[in-house]
């Protein structure tokens, strides 16, 4: 191939320049260790009065009101058989909601509860609530807290109490409590064979030995079902149902199928959705479809070979939260729907949300949807009312509970 003289000579230019050239970034990003900084221009934005008023995609239209206010940092809840709820909260108290009125609720545990959600080695005090399945005849709320023990250290804890109609009789611990190595996020879930499921976080999710990074399995009592997939298995705790988890932030059981869903909190990208199986690996830290925090992806590219792979995912992470199905006909097109929170999106706080998921019935993703973005909240719980209305937990210093009805 020939080259004119001026052809050649801007070559060498072009060469020499960009071999002189440094790479080009958008900017100097501070980190905090290795995890960058992020900006924090729309977040911490208070609610307003509301209601408020929007169109869907299905072409259903929706408001959304303030069903309580006033709870610091909103967590988790549930309802009792009379309607009213039962809210949880970041630094360890419980509420009553009826008819918009608070009141608190005690014999409760203490719990530990520091630092700001959303950036490391935080601890959440409250984490979930749940009503035993016969609540109607045994009266049984059970709490995942973190729970202070020894000097100046903490665990994920189990405990659940008798309701008394205005306060907590009797509570004591079932399970853990001791155990520095699980902490962080927790979420529980009764199945319908009334059995009970922890969603863990913390240390060494791949090893069988340890309560971090699973899907632990339990009676209702705290004791050991025989059934479970690592009963008598040398160097594995016998309540192991699942491993390989991140920090998981909503558990849910399907309505129809009674299978357990969870969802966990991949780094840069890679959340997602899993349907859980006995003794099965869910990946994490070995495989990803998200980035390490400063950049590389967390795994040789995004993968889950060899591993349980998600049936949604996100990247952009969007830190998913509670979830649930909508079971009701009172917003009949968005029946079968999976409704999952958003504490922030693409690590950018006050972008937190409400998605929409449709599946087919293969439980294989259609389409999602986008909602309450522009009101800038962290997401934290949602759950179906027994009004057949949506009710959604706002995780804020001034937190709300929103209900979600059909337009009138």
């Amino acid at each position: 191939m020939n080259f004119t003289p001026f052809r050649l000579s801007a070559l060498v230019l072009l060469a020499t320049s960009s071999l002189a050239l440094p790479a080009l970034a958008q900017q100097q990003v501070e980190f905090r260790g290795n995890i960058p900084l992020a900006p924090t221009g729309i977040a911490n934005q208070q609610l307003g009065a509301g209601p408020w008023h929007y169109s869907t995609a299905e072409g259903m239209d929706i408001t959304v009101e303030v069903a309580a206010r006033g709870i610091e940092y909103p967590m988790a809840l549930t309802f009792l058989p009379d309607g009213d709820m039962l809210v949880v909260s970041r630094p360890g108290k419980l509420h009553r909601v009826r008819d918009g009125v608070l009141t608190e609720i005690t014999g409760t545990p203490p719990s530990v509860y520091f630092g700001v959600s959303g950036e490391p080695a935080v601890s959440h005090g409250y984490l979930d609530i749940a009503l035993h399945p016969d609540f109607a005849g045994n009266q049984l709320v059970y709490i995942a807290y973190t729970k202070p023990f020894g000097t100046d250290q903490r665990s994920l804890a189990i405990g659940r109490g008798r309701w008394t109609g205005t306060s907590i009789e009797g509570f004591e611990d079932i399970w853990g409590g001791n155990d520095p190595t699980v902490s962080g996020a927790a979420r529980i879930a009764f199945s319908n064979d009334k059995t009970l499921y922890i969603a863990t976080a913390g240390r060494d999710p791949q090893d069988l030995g340890t309560g971090g990074g699973k899907v632990l399995h339990i009676n209702d009592d705290g004791t050991i079902p025989r059934t479970n997939p690592f009963v008598g298995t040398a160097n594995a705790r016998p309540d192991v149902y699942s491993f390989g988890h991140r920090s998981s932030l909503g558990l849910t059981v399907h309505p129809a199928t009674g299978a357990l869903w969870q969802n966990e909190n991949g780094p840069n990208g890679g959340d997602e959705i899993n349907i859980i199986e006995a003794g099965k690996n869910y990946g994490w830290p070995m495989v990803s479809l998200g980035r390490d925090y400063s950049g590389p992806w967390q795994s040789d590219g995004p993968n889950h070979l060899g591993y349980q792979p998600p049936v949604v995912y996100w990247t952009p992470a969007i830190a998913v939260s509670g979830m649930t199905f909508y079971t009701s006909d009172v917003m009949p097109k968005w029946k079968g729907g999976l409704f999952v929170g958003s504490l922030r999106t693409g690590e950018i706080p006050g972008t937190g949300h409400l998605e929409r998921i449709v599946l087919n019935e293969k439980y294989e993703e259609l389409r999602r949807e986008t909602l309450l973005v522009d009101m800038h909240q962290r997401m934290r719980d949602v759950r179906q009312g027994p009004d057949g209305f949506l009710y959604v937990a706002t995780e804020e210093r001034d937190g709300v509970v929103l209900r979600i009805r059909p337009a009138q």
